[in-house]
Protein backbone atom coordinates (compact mmCIF):
# COMPACT_ATOMS: atom_id res chain seq x y z
CA UNK A 1 0.00 0.00 0.00
CA UNK A 2 1.17 3.69 -0.84
CA UNK A 3 2.12 6.50 2.08
CA UNK A 4 -0.62 8.35 2.21
CA UNK A 5 -0.73 11.69 0.35
CA UNK A 6 0.55 14.42 3.45
CA UNK A 7 -1.54 17.98 2.94
CA UNK A 8 -1.06 21.24 4.34
CA UNK A 9 -4.78 22.65 5.10
CA UNK A 10 -5.14 26.24 4.88
CA UNK A 11 -8.39 27.46 6.61
CA UNK A 12 -8.64 23.97 8.49
CA UNK A 13 -11.24 25.54 10.52
CA UNK A 14 -13.60 26.23 8.16
CA UNK A 15 -16.38 24.38 6.71
CA UNK A 16 -14.74 22.81 3.71
CA UNK A 17 -11.64 22.23 5.40
CA UNK A 18 -13.42 20.61 8.16
CA UNK A 19 -14.78 18.32 5.79
CA UNK A 20 -11.71 17.64 3.89
CA UNK A 21 -9.77 16.36 7.92
CA UNK A 22 -12.86 14.17 8.18
CA UNK A 23 -12.54 12.34 4.68
CA UNK A 24 -8.60 12.56 4.47
CA UNK A 25 -7.59 9.57 5.70
CA UNK A 26 -10.33 6.86 4.21
CA UNK A 27 -9.34 8.86 0.52
CA UNK A 28 -5.21 8.09 0.97
CA UNK A 29 -4.13 11.05 2.35
CA UNK A 30 -3.34 12.92 5.61
CA UNK A 31 -3.56 16.28 7.34
CA UNK A 32 -0.01 17.03 7.69
CA UNK A 33 -0.03 20.57 8.78
CA UNK A 34 -3.31 22.24 9.75
CA UNK A 35 -3.31 25.77 9.28
CA UNK A 36 -5.72 29.14 10.11
CA UNK A 37 -5.25 32.95 10.49
CA UNK A 38 -2.35 33.61 12.10
CA UNK A 39 -0.83 30.11 11.47
CA UNK A 40 2.80 30.46 9.87
CA UNK A 41 2.53 27.89 6.84
CA UNK A 42 6.05 28.45 6.06
CA UNK A 43 7.14 26.66 9.21
CA UNK A 44 5.35 23.41 7.96
CA UNK A 45 5.29 23.26 4.55
CA UNK A 46 8.71 21.26 3.89
CA UNK A 47 6.91 18.12 5.49
CA UNK A 48 3.83 17.67 3.03
CA UNK A 49 3.74 17.14 -0.30
CA UNK A 50 0.69 19.28 -1.59
CA UNK A 51 -1.21 22.44 -0.51
CA UNK A 52 -5.08 23.07 -0.42
CA UNK A 53 -6.61 26.49 0.28
CA UNK A 54 -9.53 26.58 1.59
CA UNK A 55 -9.27 29.70 3.73
CA UNK A 56 -10.02 33.51 2.62
CA UNK A 57 -8.95 34.72 -1.11
CA UNK A 58 -6.66 37.28 0.84
CA UNK A 59 -4.34 34.65 2.08
CA UNK A 60 -4.11 33.08 -1.45
CA UNK A 61 -1.63 35.39 -3.17
CA UNK A 62 0.78 34.68 -0.50
CA UNK A 63 -0.06 31.04 0.08
CA UNK A 64 0.57 29.97 -3.41
CA UNK A 65 4.12 31.97 -3.61
CA UNK A 66 5.27 30.01 -0.82
CA UNK A 67 3.95 26.77 -2.49
CA UNK A 68 6.03 27.62 -5.50
CA UNK A 69 8.74 28.57 -3.61
CA UNK A 70 8.77 24.93 -2.03
CA UNK A 71 7.73 23.47 -5.35
CA UNK A 72 4.43 21.82 -3.68
CA UNK A 73 1.30 21.27 -6.07
CA UNK A 74 -1.38 23.95 -5.18
CA UNK A 75 -5.20 23.18 -5.08
CA UNK A 76 -7.04 26.57 -4.64
CA UNK A 77 -10.93 26.20 -3.54
CA UNK A 78 -11.18 29.74 -2.38
CA UNK A 79 -12.96 32.01 -4.50
CA UNK A 80 -13.95 36.26 -4.76
CA UNK A 81 -10.22 36.61 -6.09
CA UNK A 82 -9.73 40.00 -7.09
CA UNK A 83 -8.21 40.51 -10.92
CA UNK A 84 -5.05 41.24 -9.91
CA UNK A 85 -4.21 38.53 -7.61
CA UNK A 86 -5.88 35.69 -10.43
CA UNK A 87 -3.18 37.73 -12.62
CA UNK A 88 -0.44 37.65 -10.68
CA UNK A 89 -1.03 33.60 -9.40
CA UNK A 90 -1.39 32.88 -12.98
CA UNK A 91 1.25 34.53 -14.99
CA UNK A 92 4.17 34.38 -11.43
CA UNK A 93 2.57 30.94 -10.07
CA UNK A 94 1.75 28.90 -12.88
CA UNK A 95 4.90 28.10 -14.56
CA UNK A 96 6.58 27.02 -11.97
CA UNK A 97 3.94 24.28 -10.19
CA UNK A 98 0.53 22.50 -10.86
CA UNK A 99 -2.12 24.57 -10.13
CA UNK A 100 -5.93 22.93 -9.47
CA UNK A 101 -8.19 25.75 -9.24
CA UNK A 102 -11.67 25.10 -9.66
CA UNK A 103 -14.91 27.31 -8.16
CA UNK A 104 -16.17 23.72 -7.34
CA UNK A 105 -14.71 20.50 -6.88
CA UNK A 106 -17.45 18.14 -6.84
CA UNK A 107 -17.31 15.54 -9.79
CA UNK A 108 -21.46 16.33 -10.64
CA UNK A 109 -20.38 19.66 -11.09
CA UNK A 110 -17.89 19.42 -13.23
CA UNK A 111 -19.71 16.79 -15.03
CA UNK A 112 -22.49 20.16 -15.38
CA UNK A 113 -19.83 22.64 -16.38
CA UNK A 114 -18.98 20.13 -19.38
CA UNK A 115 -23.01 18.98 -20.07
CA UNK A 116 -23.86 23.17 -20.28
CA UNK A 117 -20.77 23.61 -22.56
CA UNK A 118 -22.16 20.74 -24.84
CA UNK A 119 -25.45 22.35 -24.87
CA UNK A 120 -24.54 26.10 -25.12
CA UNK A 121 -22.55 25.02 -28.39
CA UNK A 122 -26.00 22.94 -29.71
CA UNK A 123 -28.53 25.63 -28.54
CA UNK A 124 -27.15 28.68 -29.51
CA UNK A 125 -29.25 32.13 -30.63
CA UNK A 126 -32.58 30.17 -30.19
CA UNK A 127 -32.38 30.28 -26.60
CA UNK A 128 -32.01 32.36 -23.79
CA UNK A 129 -29.30 31.20 -21.25
CA UNK A 130 -30.02 32.28 -17.32
CA UNK A 131 -27.62 30.57 -14.30
CA UNK A 132 -29.23 30.53 -10.93
CA UNK A 133 -27.18 29.43 -8.05
CA UNK A 134 -28.21 29.11 -4.30
CA UNK A 135 -25.95 28.39 -0.70
CA UNK A 136 -26.29 29.20 2.30
CA UNK A 137 -26.23 32.67 4.50
CA UNK A 138 -23.30 32.54 5.64
CA UNK A 139 -21.26 32.87 2.15
CA UNK A 140 -19.86 35.84 1.58
CA UNK A 141 -19.53 36.38 -2.38
CA UNK A 142 -22.21 36.46 -5.39
CA UNK A 143 -21.99 34.65 -7.55
CA UNK A 144 -20.59 31.68 -6.65
CA UNK A 145 -16.91 30.51 -8.21
CA UNK A 146 -19.35 27.77 -9.85
CA UNK A 147 -21.65 30.04 -11.37
CA UNK A 148 -18.87 32.22 -12.18
CA UNK A 149 -17.67 29.16 -14.57
CA UNK A 150 -20.83 28.30 -15.77
CA UNK A 151 -21.69 32.07 -17.10
CA UNK A 152 -17.88 31.90 -18.53
CA UNK A 153 -18.58 28.71 -20.36
CA UNK A 154 -21.86 30.52 -21.50
CA UNK A 155 -19.67 33.36 -22.77
CA UNK A 156 -17.26 31.25 -24.49
CA UNK A 157 -19.79 29.38 -26.16
CA UNK A 158 -21.36 32.38 -27.64
CA UNK A 159 -18.66 34.91 -28.16
CA UNK A 160 -19.52 37.09 -25.51
CA UNK A 161 -17.62 39.52 -23.19
CA UNK A 162 -18.31 40.05 -19.22
CA UNK A 163 -21.11 42.72 -20.19
CA UNK A 164 -23.30 40.14 -21.71
CA UNK A 165 -23.67 39.08 -18.33
CA UNK A 166 -26.58 40.95 -16.28
CA UNK A 167 -26.52 40.30 -12.39
CA UNK A 168 -30.12 40.23 -11.24
CA UNK A 169 -32.84 42.70 -12.76
CA UNK A 170 -34.83 45.50 -11.17
CA UNK A 171 -37.14 47.85 -12.25
CA UNK A 172 -38.15 48.63 -16.13
CA UNK A 173 -35.42 47.06 -17.75
CA UNK A 174 -37.36 46.43 -21.14
CA UNK A 175 -37.29 43.56 -23.31
CA UNK A 176 -34.95 41.08 -22.43
CA UNK A 177 -31.55 41.77 -25.37
CA UNK A 178 -30.61 38.94 -27.44
CA UNK A 179 -27.42 38.60 -26.15
CA UNK A 180 -27.60 38.62 -22.56
CA UNK A 181 -26.98 35.98 -19.75
CA UNK A 182 -28.72 36.48 -16.35
CA UNK A 183 -27.30 35.81 -13.14
CA UNK A 184 -28.78 35.47 -10.20
CA UNK A 185 -27.83 34.51 -6.76
CA UNK A 186 -30.53 33.24 -3.39
CA UNK A 187 -28.76 33.28 0.00
CA UNK A 188 -30.62 31.47 2.96
CA UNK A 189 -30.54 28.85 5.61
CA UNK A 190 -28.06 26.25 5.77
CA UNK A 191 -28.16 25.05 1.35
CA UNK A 192 -25.17 23.57 0.95
CA UNK A 193 -24.84 24.86 -2.74
CA UNK A 194 -27.49 24.22 -6.12
CA UNK A 195 -26.94 25.51 -9.55
CA UNK A 196 -28.96 25.79 -12.91
CA UNK A 197 -28.74 26.48 -15.98
CA UNK A 198 -31.03 27.27 -17.65
CA UNK A 199 -31.82 27.39 -21.99
CA UNK A 200 -35.18 29.07 -22.43
CA UNK A 201 -36.76 28.85 -25.98
CA UNK A 202 -39.93 29.31 -28.11
CA UNK A 203 -42.13 26.56 -26.69
CA UNK A 204 -39.61 24.61 -24.88
CA UNK A 205 -36.79 25.09 -21.68
CA UNK A 206 -34.21 23.06 -21.38
CA UNK A 207 -33.12 23.13 -17.51
CA UNK A 208 -29.80 21.49 -16.12
CA UNK A 209 -29.16 21.34 -11.86
CA UNK A 210 -26.66 20.01 -9.96
CA UNK A 211 -27.63 20.37 -5.88
CA UNK A 212 -25.12 19.72 -3.23
CA UNK A 213 -26.31 18.41 0.26
CA UNK A 214 -23.40 17.02 1.61
CA UNK A 215 -20.15 19.20 1.89
CA UNK A 216 -18.19 15.87 1.70
CA UNK A 217 -18.54 15.24 -2.44
CA UNK A 218 -16.53 18.88 -2.46
CA UNK A 219 -13.84 17.37 -0.09
CA UNK A 220 -13.30 14.10 -1.88
CA UNK A 221 -12.76 16.48 -5.42
CA UNK A 222 -10.58 18.10 -3.79
CA UNK A 223 -8.18 15.83 -2.44
CA UNK A 224 -8.32 13.60 -5.84
CA UNK A 225 -7.06 17.26 -7.48
CA UNK A 226 -4.24 17.35 -5.18
CA UNK A 227 -3.26 13.68 -5.51
CA UNK A 228 -3.82 14.15 -9.31
CA UNK A 229 -1.46 17.34 -8.91
CA UNK A 230 1.64 15.35 -7.99
CA UNK A 231 1.41 13.81 -11.25
CA UNK A 232 1.17 17.24 -12.97
CA UNK A 233 3.43 19.39 -14.84
CA UNK A 234 3.60 22.77 -14.07
CA UNK A 235 0.46 24.89 -15.32
CA UNK A 236 -3.63 26.07 -14.04
CA UNK A 237 -5.64 23.42 -14.42
CA UNK A 238 -9.22 22.73 -13.04
CA UNK A 239 -11.42 19.72 -12.12
CA UNK A 240 -12.16 19.13 -15.78
CA UNK A 241 -8.58 18.53 -16.10
CA UNK A 242 -8.73 16.04 -13.50
CA UNK A 243 -11.60 14.06 -14.68
CA UNK A 244 -10.80 13.98 -18.28
CA UNK A 245 -13.65 15.91 -19.28
CA UNK A 246 -11.63 18.14 -22.02
CA UNK A 247 -12.52 16.78 -25.70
Amino acid sequence: MSAPVKILLNGAQGRMGQAISTIAEANGAVIEAACDAGDDPSTRIDACDVVIDFSFHEATLSLAKLAAGHGKPLVIGTTGHSAEDRSTIIENVCPRIPVIWAGNYSIGVNLLNYLTSKAAAILQGGFDAEVLELHHNQKRDAPSGTAERLLEILREARGLDEDAVQHGRSGIIGARPKNEIGAHAIRGGDIVGEHTVYFCGAGERIELTHRATDRKIFAQGAIRAAIWGLQATAGLYNMEDVLGLKD
